[in-house]
């Protein structure tokens, strides 16, 4: 192993004393307990602190204890994650507290390797609840961390790549110190927050400037390199907005699977040479309804796996039409924008015409 340019102390003994001067004050760090640490954990995953901060405390409002959690149904929890995204987290936040309750009776698991046991948690969210809750030394590696480490050190290799990812795990755990682990984890995250930014980092206002190899060498702005991304494939399908007095039909997809647990507009997968309109004629035959399908346009939406192309049809009934009461329900185009619909079908929502117009 390298030697490491500059010695392994002075990086928690500068952020330390940033972090007296600098840290944030979060709602979650005026606590040890490993729910609310792990809950903020969670949300903040892929999520800025300032989208998280209303909902953590929505949440705990709900769902106060581990116990209140793992006895809520699964489709509450997605319903108060309505607008958060990445709704994997919430079906995994509400798989893991049955785990830490039927498993664990109620305790939370205080070592990495058994945090790594709950759906949703990884190594290094792992090492934060340990570091945060449990005052272990345990290093960290989220995206902050890995922007810092990768200037730190000068690092110009694709960080998500495998040698990468396995230095940058060494030099997270050499920097991790023994003692005050708790906030030199707070202080890394932070100086990735509000210093060490993806864009115009500010290397003026950073503790570590003077260790920082990609500062010394004006690599700042170059690093961390990008990663090439692979094409994503598209998908297309048509959804129909079907209008009864004003109230638009929605149904909530199966629990598991692809963007389970949140609702959309009833849909269908595009192929073959039929216009949209007539596989749509279909799904009306499904429900029972006539009608004029309105074209009301496009929506382009990226998940994580792939590229959807999705056409929108309104159709408008006056009787309403005999929908099972389990997975669907009936919502005016105002209440629409606080439910869990996924993405491309919260775009859509925009599209419905205001009354009136």
């Amino acid at each position: 192993m390298a030697e490491l340019p500059f010695p392994a102390e002075a990086v928690a003994k500068r952020l330390l004393q940033w972090y007296g001067r600098e840290g944030r004050d979060l709602p979650w760090r005026q606590t040890d307990d490993p729910y609310r640490i792990w809950l903020s954990e969670i949300m903040l995953q892929q999520t800025t602190v300032a989208a998280v901060v209303g909902y953590y405390q929505r949440f705990l409002d709900n769902f106060p204890s581990i116990e209140h959690l793992a006895s809520a149904p699964q489709e509450a929890v997605i319903d108060l994650w309505a607008g958060l995204g990445y709704y994997a987290r919430a079906r995994n936040l509400h798989a893991a507290a049955k785990v830490v309750v039927e498993q664990f009776s109620g305790v939370f698991p205080q070592t990495v390797d058994e945090l790594q046991q709950l759906p949703g948690v990884g190594r290094s969210t792992a090492g934060a609840i340990a570091a945060l809750a449990f005052a272990q030394r345990a290093p960290i590696l989220d995206g902050n961390v890995r922007r810092i480490l990768c200037r730190l050190f000068a690092l110009q290799q694709p960080p998500r790549s495998s040698a990468a990812e396995k230095q940058l795990w060494v030099w997270a755990d050499l920097l991790t110190p023994a003692q005050h682990v708790h906030d030199y984890t707070q202080a890394i995250m932070d100086l990735g927050a509000t210093v060490c930014l993806p864009r115009k980092p500010l290397c003026g206002q950073c503790p570590l400037r003077e260790l920082c190899q990609a500062q010394r060498l004006g690599l700042a702005q170059q690093l961390p390199l990008k990663q090439k991304s692979k094409p994503l494939p598209t998908r297309r399908e048509a959804a129909m907005l079907l209008e009864w007095k004003g109230r638009y039909l929605v149904r909530r997809r199966p629990a598991s699977g692809l963007l389970g647990g949140l609702w959309e507009f009833p849909t269908i997968s595009l192929s073959g040479e039929e216009t949209a309109e007539q596989q749509l004629k279909r799904l009306m035959l499904d429900f029972s309804v006539r009608g004029k399908l309105q074209q009301l346009g496009n929506i382009n939406h990226i998940y994580s796996h792939f590229r959807l192309d999705l056409q929108l049809f309104r159709l408008s009934v006056d009787e309403m039409p005999l929908v099972g009461e389990n997975e669907n329900n009936w919502y005016q185009r105002e209440q629409l924008h606080d439910l869990a619909l996924h993405g491309a079908h919260k775009k859509a929502v925009g599209k419905i015409p205001i009354t009136g117009e």
